[in-house]
């Protein structure tokens, strides 16, 4: 039984904190999670964790974004408690895909990449392009501030009658002598308004034109339409304001998200579950071939092949645009050989599916005679069951870092590796100051 600890948790995974919490040999903390009517979330603990550690186990499956402010009250409610040190369980980390901004070939950072056939539809690019050497300046954007300036003044230089009539004159000039009369308050106001409602006029006349010679004298990137939030460092920088001091979470989508962080970061690793599942569930793993279906994931597959003794392949996917739509289809290529073997196909998170279906498809084409999917974290959200039940993947292995009770009654391919035990080892060993390299280990 591990003393001074308390084990808070969320209600994104009960049957997760239940786990750890039996491994750790200590009662879950009683905790009231609810909502008011409007929707917003109510926490209160209903137990002292005064100088204690708590550690708030909160995955980030089904409603992310209402599962994260709830950690985030969680954290600051024990903080606000004099809380000694409060640790973040995050078995999968809401938002680890949006962990900087995805940028195209030419290097610009865009949500999806432009290509030429595109609907031009231009926005407001801050700078024109800065010519070569050698080349012409290019005539720049002539809709500026002063470029209006310097056309009001022309059109009041150039109309005596406006100039005369212009606010300043006649709000002032009826007082040089003496006070003023009705009349001449009332030809003065009208004097003012027929002078606004002029140089309104021209001034829209001008900006107008000036905007159509910009329009045709410079035109933006057509890759400039929006700009990416960085969700990735918002997320970082929430959980620390809150008051975490430390985060647990394993198969970060993107290890760089580590540096986002001020406290310390333990990312866990999930392929040694998997590669224990290879060498206890697969006969004759070593005639197997393990397959990452995207150079993303090569290096996490590789790590598991070479611990292994196993062939590695690569499934490489370049995306060409269309000139029927808008859409770009993505052409996938085996490298490697797969004829007459079992390919297993090795990713850290499924959320569609549509990768790991299309290169089971491939695979198949291939002459693999099975093709099993192993993954560390099954999202699965929404048709993603009835594609992996219509696809030629003929087993899916996947661990419980989201709940997976309801995908298990819908998809007969589908097998649940347990992690409870993974993140109780790391819980106890960080409390106790100790090591948790071991849990690093393939071996």
């Amino acid at each position: 039984m591990v003393r001074n600890i308390v084990v808070l948790g969320g209600s994104s995974h009960p049957q997760l904190n239940e786990t750890i919490c039996n491994h750790l040999g200590i009662p879950p903390a009683n905790i009231l999670l609810s909502k008011f009517s409007v929707g917003e979330t109510r926490v209160e603990i209903k137990e002292s964790v005064r100088g204690k550690d708590v550690y708030i186990i909160q995955s980030g499956g089904g409603p992310v974004n209402d599962h994260l402010m709830e950690l985030l009250i969680t954290i600051s409610a024990c903080k606000t408690a004099s809380a000694r040190q409060v640790t973040a369980v995050l078995p999968l980390f809401p938002y680890s895909r949006q962990s900087d901004i995805p940028y195209d070939k030419t290097g610009a950072p865009l949500t999806k990449s432009s290509n030429r056939y595109s609907k031009p539809e231009f926005t407001f690019d801050s700078r024109p392009e800065t010519p070569h050497p050698g080349q012409p300046e290019s005539a720049g954007l002539t809709n500026g501030v002063d470029g209006l300036h310097k056309s009001l003044v022309k059109v009041q230089l150039d109309d005596p009658a406006s100039n005369s009539s212009s606010p300043q004159s006649a709000r002032f000039g009826h007082y040089t002598n003496g006070t003023p009369k009705r009349s001449d308050t009332m030809d003065s106001s009208k004097s003012e308004l027929s002078g606004r409602q002029r140089n309104f006029s021209n001034s829209s006349i001008n900006n107008s034109t000036a905007q159509g010679d910009s329009k045709n004298a410079f035109l933006s990137l057509p890759g400039y339409k929006q700009w990416v939030a960085q969700a990735g460092t918002l997320v970082a920088d929430l959980l620390t304001c809150a008051g975490a001091d430390h985060i647990i979470t394993m198969d970060l989508h993107d290890p760089q998200y580590q540096g986002f962080f001020d406290i310390p970061v333990d990312n866990l690793y999930g392929r040694p579950l998997l590669k224990r599942y290879i060498q206890y569930n697969i006969p004759d793993y070593q005639q197997a071939v393990i397959v990452s279906p995207d150079a993303g994931g090569a290096k996490r597959a590789t790590a598991i092949a070479d611990g292994l003794g196993m062939d590695f392949a690569l499934i490489h996917k370049e995306r060409r645009p269309t000139r029927i739509t808008d859409r770009q289809n993505a052409t996938m290529m085996l490298v490697g050989d797969v004829a007459d073997r079992l390919a297993i196909l090795v990713d850290d998170l499924a959320d569609t599916s549509n990768t790991i279906t299309r290169a089971a498809k491939l695979l198949k084409k291939e002459g693999a005679t099975k093709v099993y999917a192993l993954l560390t974290h099954g999202v699965l959200s929404g048709d993603a069951i009835e594609r992996i039940n219509a696809s030629a993947l003929d087993k899916v292995v996947v661990t419980n870092s989201v709940p997976q009770e309801e995908h298990r009654k819908k998809c007969p391919k589908l097998e649940v590796l347990e992690i409870g035990t993974v993140f109780a080892e790391a819980i106890r060993r960080v409390h106790h100051g100790e090591s948790i390299s071991v849990l690093f280990q393939y071996d």
